[in-house]
Parts: C-alpha cells; sequence; structure tokens
C-alpha cells in the first residue's frame, strides 16, 4: 500500500491530477494465425470462426463517436492478418473526418521502417506496440522483431506507448522487473502494466488470472521504475484500485477485442468513456480535457 501510494503521488505530480481515457476500435476480426495463448483472436483458442472487416464509413463513426464522448486520443487496432494497404486506406478516411487537433494511434503489428513511415504520412501521431511477457513461447513471434520494430516507429517519428503485459500468475518479481526496465528504455509516451484476461477454453485458463490488487502493485511499481520524463502509466482493464496506484490512462473499447468472447465488446468486457472517467472521478482523479498530452 506504501508502494502504490507513492505511485499515486508522482503520477498526479507529473499531470496536474489529471488522468487521461483513450478509445480503441477494431477494424477487423478473424482467426489469427499468431496464436498468442493469452488472445481470444487466437486460432488454437476457437473462440471466432467467422471473419468480420468494418467498412471505411464504420470506422469513421467509431472514430467520432469517441471523439464526440470526450476520448483524449483514439485508437485504431488491427489483427495481423489484416492487409496493411487496407489498414493505410480506411486510416486516411478516418483522419480527414476527424477534428484536426485529435491524436490519432495506430495499434498494428510489427513493421518495416518504410511501414512505419507510411503510418506517419496517413496522419499517425504514435502507436501502441509492447513487448509482451514469454514473446516467442506464448506467442508465435519473435521477440527482436517486436524490439526492432519499436525502433522503426520511433526513428520513422511515431511516439511509441507500451505496457508490461499480459500479466499472470505464472510471472516472477524477476521477469516483470525485467520487463519494467525494457519499457523504460526506450522512453515511452507511456508504459504501466496490464493483466492477462482469462479466455475460457482458451490454452491458458488453467494458469488463473491474478487480482486487481495484485494487479494494482505491479502497476504502482512500473511507475516508480519509469523515468519521471514519461508521465502516462496505464492500466487494463479499468479498476479504481488501478488508479488508486498510480494509473493516469485507462481505454475505453469497441468492436473487436482480445480479451472478450464477444464480437463486439461494448456488448461485454469493454467500457465507455464515461464510464473510465467515472472510475477516475471515485479515485480522486480529475481527467483532461481535449487532446492526450502522452502523445
Amino acid at each position: 500500500y506504501q508502494v502504490m501510494a507513492t505511485a499515486n503521488w508522482i503520477s498526479k505530480k507529473l499531470t496536474g491530477n489529471r488522468a487521461e481515457v483513450h478509445g480503441q476500435f477494431a477494424l477487423n476480426l478473424s482467426p489469427c494465425n499468431v496464436n498468442c495463448a493469452f488472445c481470444s483472436f487466437a486460432g488454437n483458442n476457437r473462440v471466432f470462426s467467422e471473419v468480420i472487416e468494418i467498412s471505411p464509413e464504420q470506422a469513421v463513426n467509431e472514430a467520432r463517436l469517441f471523439e464526440s464522448n470526450g476520448a483524449n486520443a483514439v485508437f485504431v487496432m488491427t489483427g495481423a492478418n489484416y492487409s496493411f494497404e487496407k489498414f493505410l486506406d480506411v486510416s486516411r478516411e478516418i483522419r480527414a473526418n476527424l477534428d484536426p487537433s485529435t491524436v490519432l494511434i495506430a495499434n498494428v503489428g510489427d513493421k518495416t521502417f518504410e511501414q512505419a513511415v507510411k503510418i506517419k504520412d496517413v496522419g499517425y501521431q504514435g502507436v501502441y506496440h509492447a513487448l509482451r511477457l514469454r514473446e516467442g513461447i506464448d506467442t508465435n513471434l519473435d521477440p527482436e522483431s517486436r524490439k526492432k520494430s519499436i525502433v522503426n516507429f520511433k526513428e520513422a517519428g511515431l511516439e511509441v506507448g507500451t505496457c508490461v503485459e499480459p500479466v499472470g500468475p505464472e510471472h516472477s518479481n524477476e521477469e516483470l522487473a525485467e520487463m519494467i526496465l525494457f519499457t523504460a528504455s526506450f522512453e515511452p509516451s507511456y508504459s504501466g502494466s496490464a493483466r492477462r484476461i482469462t479466455i475460457p477454453g482458451g490454452v491458458l485458463e488453467g494458469r488463473g488470472m491474478i487480482t486487481e490488487l495484485r494487479m494494482a502493485q505491479i502497476v504502482a511499481v512500473t511507475r516508480l521504475g519509469i523515468p519521471h520524463s514519461v508521465s502516462g502509466n496505464c492500466t487494463h482493464e479499468p479498476c479504481t484500485l488501478g488508479a488508486i496506484a498510480g494509473a493516469n490512462l485507462f481505454w475505453a473499447e469497441r468492436g473487436a477485442n482480445p480479451r472478450d468472447i464477444e464480437k463486439n465488446t461494448e456488448e461485454g468486457r469493454g467500457g465507455t468513456v464515461e464510464h473510465c472517467k467515472k472510475l477516475f472521478h471515485e479515485s480522486g482523479w480529475d481527467t483532461l480535457d481535449g487532446p492526450s498530452k502522452y502523445y
């Protein structure tokens, strides 16, 4: 609790007690052969069998909904199998229909430097990208490719937000500390930590899930391990314990969600901007009005 209190004090000092709520929606939903064991999209978790792609018009509507609801940034997520050229085309439509001041962030897979430049050119200010815990063991992805993509994004002029995730009971303190230090090493827009949400019937179901209190402790330790030049400290899913422990960034979500078994997470686990702001208010936080200060 002392660690959580200290992290809370640091987070509030760095932001003037103003937390942020970002909104994320997905362009597609399909079974994925990357098979991240913690993800509901993974083909071997057998949650989804259909392929769904929303239209450019639907994507614009989703982005404008978050904008009108007061999200400080709008995240556009794609699965690993989504066409990069289609992502760029839809992104141009989204950017053209948002206020110029609205912060637009991409949540996409590993990319080359050339691809990263194209992401910036179509109007994104940053990306979310993480080296996940036990990357290459619980996923079919190369950890070095994840690290290289972070370098590519930053060299292309994109801000990079990241996180220590997805945390499960099997991850040791030493493992978590190593990942906290990695996130600190590249001056991200924010770091933080998020627990793994159990996918019913999924390959990791037997490992269980940590409590919100344990999650809050890890969020707090992450804040203590990150330079004060990084003002953002995220957690997911949104909760008051996380906010009390120094989290100053939550996400509202719509559409496909890798932690949900509902194809539209607004009907399942996904929270709204209003709900996230209420959780911050209940935890003694004000929330920022206007564009994100983290990106």
